[in-house]
């Protein structure tokens, strides 16, 4: 598992991969390799000014949809919960979008999703965050979230999906949700849901929790000075199981979130930390791994990367994490090799002077 923590990279295996290689010959190697990566880690980002004027922009997006409210109460709830999205947009710099609240409309909400969302760039490295806040609804066959008018479907809303490439983030916070994790999942793609079946169709609490955890330093779990997209869904999914505990009622709702592709999804009380425990399905790596990349607020020197480096550094940091789950099958010398060139091209993100440390003699 990786976490960046103050600026610096936290390899939870590093120490036993080096025991590993020093009783087998690589220690010399690998500890100059440790050294330069220390040393870049350690020292401030060296960011040029085109870096520095490409931070002053952040085509992040951030759609947020407010269903029918069905009852008056719902309605101030779901509106109250879209509201807290309007500060930490602001202070990330993206653009933020409404749906839902608007009277007199010119056209449906469907519409006018379908619209928001065919305008939106479907390339690059900005991040595509789409929060769904109100009921939903199951058939058996199809799941889908309520609008004022016609509803949306998981199968309408793959489709219009299908062209993204960018990094997607979709939180339906709704009631009978799950079955748009599946429809859904895909590469580059955070997915969370309110529920684990469609058959859990009672009010779902998760939106409003996730509102106030998205930027709360509380829920910071690897006290990075940012809050990840993971880190608000574990703490408003244990918000949301602490409220049926303290009210004595049975829970209704139990959020999954997938972020590897296989469409399973991962239940908040299988992470320790910001790691999941359960295994994925063969091939898969677990979940979570992608959703803490996702920041929408960035702090301290996160800043400083520009967008194309840090788009990079996700993808290095994916890449040593598959590593580590092949390393059982890989030859030793294949896999410290391999290692070797993800961690000199991750520290050269952060300090472009690290060089490819000399042979040992």
């Amino acid at each position: 598992m990786i976490t960046r923590k103050h600026d610096s990279l936290t390899l939870a295996h590093s120490s036993s991969d080096r025991e590993r290689a020093g009783a087998r010959g690589f220690s010399s190697r690998f500890a100059l390799l440790a050294a330069a990566c220390c040393v870049a880690f350690a020292a401030p980002l060296a960011v040029s000014s085109e870096h520095s004027a490409a931070t002053t922009t952040n085509s992040t997006s951030v759609l947020v949809v407010v269903g029918a409210a069905g009852e008056e109460e719902f309605g101030h709830t779901f509106a109250e919960s879209a509201g807290r999205w309007v500060s930490p947009c602001r202070e990330a710099g993206a653009r933020l979008t409404t749906i839902g609240l608007e009277t007199n409309a010119a056209s449906s909400d469907l519409e006018r999703l379908q619209q928001a969302l065919s305008s939106e760039p479907k390339e690059g490295v900005a991040e595509l965050w789409l929060v769904l806040l109100g009921h939903g609804t199951f058939n058996g066959k199809e799941a889908k979230f309520n609008l004022r008018g016609a509803d949306v479907s998981a199968t309408e809303l793959a489709e219009w999906l299908k062209p993204f490439r960018r990094p997607l983030a979709v939180i339906n916070a709704s009631s009978a949700s799950a079955p748009f994790l599946a429809k859904l999942s895909g590469t580059n793609r955070v997915i969370i849901t309110a529920t684990r079946s469609g058959h859990e169709v009672n009010y779902a609490r998760l939106g409003r929790f996730l509102s106030e955890a998205i930027a709360d330093p509380e829920a910071d779990l690897d006290k990075d000075g940012q809050t990840s997209l993971l880190e608000a869904f574990l703490s408003a999914s244990r918000r949301t199981a602490e409220f049926y505990s303290n009210e004595g009622r049975l829970a209704t709702e139990h959020s999954l979130l997938d972020d590897n592709g296989d469409g399973l999804g991962t239940q908040a009380d299988w992470f320790r930390g910001v790691r999941a425990v359960k295994r994925a399905k063969a091939g898969a790596m677990p979940d979570g791994l992608r959703a803490h990349q996702f920041h929408l607020v960035r702090r301290g020197s996160e800043l400083a990367l520009a967008p194309a480096a840090r788009a990079r550094r996700d993808e290095l940091e994916l890449s040593i994490a598959h590593l580590r789950e092949l390393k059982g099958s890989l030859d030793e010398g294949e896999y410290y090799a391999r290692l070797e060139g993800l961690l000199l091209e991750l520290a050269r993100l952060y300090q472009p002077t690290v060089s490819t440390p000399p042979a040992p003699k």
